[in-house]
């Protein structure tokens, strides 16, 4: 039956209408998951040797600080991780155990680069531990306790992915420990160290984290289990009707009905309520540059790079998916006698009135000196002229619809790639930075940031030639985006 499913799949990928978009994107993939592994064993080889070299003893550091790593692994499989979905009305019809999905689904999270990529750290550095005199059969329980904890996470970010108010709780945890040891208020690390310490000194402690792991499995089993039916997963929550007339938007004419529209679509639905929550977390993005806590990121350069963020929050998970959000009745609403212009027009607006709270909100960033306000003040400024623009024109070619009930990855389905949108991507990053560069080494720093304030006031003044040419390349992949919405999967 598991094989069913799997031909099921390679169907499904090579019969979609973004066949040749799914292609490139796993080649990308793949170079990147070489990469990634390239990186990871050259870590699991070296960690013994450089952490033996600095004066310290290899196996109980890395005990000591597993607690980031295990962090680190939990919150990048929440920001990117694909949860597998699998279209079951049809499969109900069949004659097999409801189980049977639920394994298949589960069984490929378990699969997922973001768990198998983990073993090229702790298999060789398992080996070297062994060449080095450690006692193989203690050796081998902390290798087997350090992937149940892979899978730990795994299976929580399972829940993770439809539980909001969980996610807030856990992150707010983890934000208060890490200030706690900032401050040196409380350090965690020696009790969370001599618990990884103990899966290697104590036999029968790596039975905790295995008996953990296989318990959240079961856990997740039986949750989605319970919720296979159709009168229950697949039906629409019955809700109490609510009216709300949002006359105050009459002021813009016929773009109002659009701007009425968008703004309840992102009240009442879980996908873009979390578009709204990630432009807040954006706008503090800027402290990993500002403070100066790494090296690397301390220069102008990347501080333009940190003022395009903290100001385009909004614009990039909200923005760059238009008109995908409207996916579901799209085809219906290309029937009826609408204006291109007002319809891109009010998400327009929004992505522009969002950037510009969020350069009112980064005010607080003068505290870092005028210049690290200077870097968010143009940012916001080029992201309301030019980057208004581009991400309207990248979205006429992400043909990906949107599940707005379902709480999935805020930056989109990896679906939503492909070679247009990342040659449409490099503007929106790399020009600000080139026009902050030509401007820097020629007549200094407020030149550079003079620059991208006149690009993105270049943007507003060429506005209704901008949107003359985006309305162009809407309509001509108008038909093409009708047929990739009405697919299912």
């Amino acid at each position: 039956m598991i094989k069913h499913f799997i031909n099921l799949e390679w169907k499904s990928f090579f019969r979609s209408a973004a066949f040749q978009t799914n292609l490139v994107l796993k080649i990308f993939m793949a170079l990147g998951a070489l990469y990634f592994i390239g990186i990871f064993t050259l870590a699991g080889v070296g960690a013994y040797f450089g952490l033996e070299k600095a004066g310290l003893e290899p196996l109980e550091t890395v005990n000591r600080f597993m607690i980031y790593y295990v962090i680190l692994d939990l919150v990048i499989k929440y920001m990117l991780q694909k949860m597998p979905v699998v279209n079951i009305k049809p499969l109900l019809l069949l004659p097999f155990k409801k189980a049977k999905i639920v394994d298949f689904a589960l069984g490929k999270t378990m699969l997922s680069f973001f768990n198998i990529v983990h073993a090229f750290f702790f298999i060789p550095f398992s080996v070297v531990l062994i060449g080095q005199g450690y006692d193989p059969v203690h050796v081998i329980t902390w290798h087997l306790g350090m992937l149940a904890m892979i899978y730990i996470n795994n299976f929580i970010n399972v829940f993770l992915n439809d539980a909001m108010p969980l996610v807030i709780g856990l992150a707010s945890i983890i934000i208060g420990m890490g200030a706690l040891q900032y401050y040196g208020i409380f350090d965690v690390t020696p009790y969370t160290g001599a618990y990884f310490q103990g899966l290697f000194e104590q036999l029968w402690m790596f039975a905790i984290p295995v008996v953990l792991a296989l318990g959240l499995y079961k856990v997740a089993h039986a949750y989605f289990l319970k919720r296979l039916y159709l009168d229950q997963g697949l039906s629409a929550k019955a809700k109490v009707a609510t009216t709300e007339n949002l006359d105050w938007l009459d002021r813009f004419g016929k773009t109002a009905l659009f701007l009425k529209n968008d703004i309840k679509l992102i009240k009442r639905n879980k996908r873009s309520k979390t578009t709204v929550i990630m432009s807040v977390v954006f706008l503090f993005y800027g402290l990993l540059f500002f403070t100066g806590g790494i090296e690397s990121y301390d220069n102008p350069f990347m501080k333009i790079f940190a003022g395009i963020f903290v100001t385009g929050g909004f614009l990039f998970s909200f923005g760059q998916f238009v008109p995908s959000w409207d996916s579901s009745y799209y085809p219906l609403m290309m029937t009826q006698n609408i204006s291109y212009e007002e319809y891109l027009k009010s998400k327009w607006m929004l992505v522009v009135i969002a950037a510009g709270i969020s350069t009112i909100l980064g005010l607080g960033y003068l505290y870092f000196g005028w210049e690290a306000y200077a870097a968010v003040f143009v940012g916001g400024i080029y992201n309301m002229g030019v980057n208004g623009h581009v991400v309207l024109w990248g979205g006429a070619y992400i043909k990906t619809p949107i599940d707005l009930t379902s709480n999935k990855k805020a930056f989109g389905d990896s679906s939503s790639f492909n070679v247009k949108t990342l040659l449409i991507t490099m503007p929106k990053l790399l020009l600000p930075i080139a026009l902050y560069a030509i401007g820097h080494f020629t007549l200094g720093p407020v030149f550079g940031y003079a620059l991208i304030a006149l690009a993105g006031v270049a943007g507003f003044a060429f506005r209704d030639f901008m949107f003359k040419k985006i309305i162009g390349i809407y309509k001509t992949e108008k038909y093409k985006t009708i047929a990739a919405y009405k697919q299912k999967n």
